[in-house]
């Protein structure tokens, strides 16, 4: 999971998925978080992030650190939140292979899945930034992630 800070949504995110896969065993999956900037890297989440997955019945703990171009060898998987983000990671991806394995997280949504990521509707498939905005932002915020992270289970329980 990959924002910008790694503070509100890529936790958020990475509190979500490694809840609802905590007990698979094929695919056994691994969740981690990162951000493209380096301005929190050993912070804790957001105080109002955190707040709001727990209160929905997550757990998790986060500390926040930076993307590296080193992250390609050793995940499948990278799910950015917004177009910032995956233009950022796509940067450090040194290879056909690397970039593959780039989505925004939000292409998982079932409602959302006809949109083309290349095309001029990219936009809808963001999570927007709740940074310092109020709890409501932060738990439409939850609710994006967890759409998308239902879709994306969906997917991976067919494989």
């Amino acid at each position: 999971m990959v924002c910008m800070g790694n503070i509100c949504r890529s936790p958020m995110a990475a509190a979500v998925l490694s809840n609802r896969t905590a007990d698979w065993t094929s695919p056994r999956i691994t969740v981690d978080s990162s951000g493209t900037g380096a301005w929190h890297v050993g912070q804790g989440a957001h105080p109002t992030s955190e707040h709001v997955w727990r209160s929905a019945g997550y757990e998790y703990t986060h500390a926040a650190r930076q993307f590296q171009a080193s992250d390609f060898f050793v995940t499948d998987l990278i799910l950015v939140m917004d177009s910032n983000n995956l233009q950022n990671v796509m940067t450090l991806a040194d290879s056909d292979e690397s970039r593959s394995k780039v989505f925004y997280l939000r292409s998982f949504d079932k409602s959302l899945q006809m949109i083309d990521p290349q095309s001029q509707d990219y936009f809808k498939l963001e999570v927007p930034d709740p940074y310092n905005q109020s709890v409501e932002a932060y738990e439409e915020t939850l609710t994006m992630i967890e759409r998308a992270v239902s879709g994306l289970l969906q997917e991976l329980s067919h494989q």
